[in-house]
């Protein structure tokens, strides 16, 4: 079961222990009544918690590997400090991140991207060149196919003897396609209209 304490700031330093105000002290012993809910004050007397927290190089140890112990405080006391209770307790010590090492077995990620299937029709295709890696627009060339010599033939058989057969070897819609890249003159691919 949590209590809720009561909303009011206490009007001293961090480091003091702050006491209810509108219930009486409770007397030392091995209970700790500071969960009861009211408005705190400060304790009298001299405080012996140190009254700054430690520097930033002290708390994060800069260029060091290892933890650094904190700097002892100037005064009187040896390192227990009065509780509420009246017991004498630790003060809390200050630990840092230790820093990473670089791993001598580290592996080494290599991304690979996986290009679709292009697909090759009787028009140039803008697409990443296998052989060269560069984004190229693909330079057509036409070479005679299955379609080109059917329409020779049918054409023959038309009576087109004289020459007239050989129409389909200078249209370009009845040849083959083939892809080449313009920077490598790899070929890439082949339409074929057959």
């Amino acid at each position: 079961m949590a209590l809720i304490l009561s909303a009011q700031k206490c009007p001293v330093r961090r480091t003091d222990v702050c006491v209810p105000t509108t219930l009486p002290r409770p007397p030392a012993g091995p209970q700790d009544n500071m969960s009861v809910p009211g408005s705190y004050q400060a304790a009298a007397g001299p405080s012996s918690v140190p009254s700054a927290p430690p520097s930033y190089e002290e708390t994060v140890a800069v260029n060091s590997y290892f933890p650094v112990p904190p700097a002892p405080v100037p005064g009187p006391t040896t390192g227990l400090v009065t509780g509420p209770d009246g017991k004498g307790m630790n003060p809390p010590a200050y630990y840092t991140q230790p820093v990473p090492v670089p791993n001598a077995n580290a592996i080494a990620v290599q991304t690979v991207y996986v290009q679709q299937p292009v697909s090759f029709f009787d028009r140039p295709v803008q697409m990443c060149c296998p052989s060269c890696n560069k984004m190229i627009v693909t330079q057509l060339s036409y070479n005679a196919g299955a379609l080109t010599w059917l329409s020779c033939g049918s054409l023959c058989l038309l009576g087109c003897v004289a020459g007239c057969c050989f129409i389909p070897f200078c249209v370009d819609a009845l040849q083959d396609v083939d892809h080449y890249c313009p920077n490598c003159k790899a070929l890439l691919g082949t339409y074929k209209r057959l």
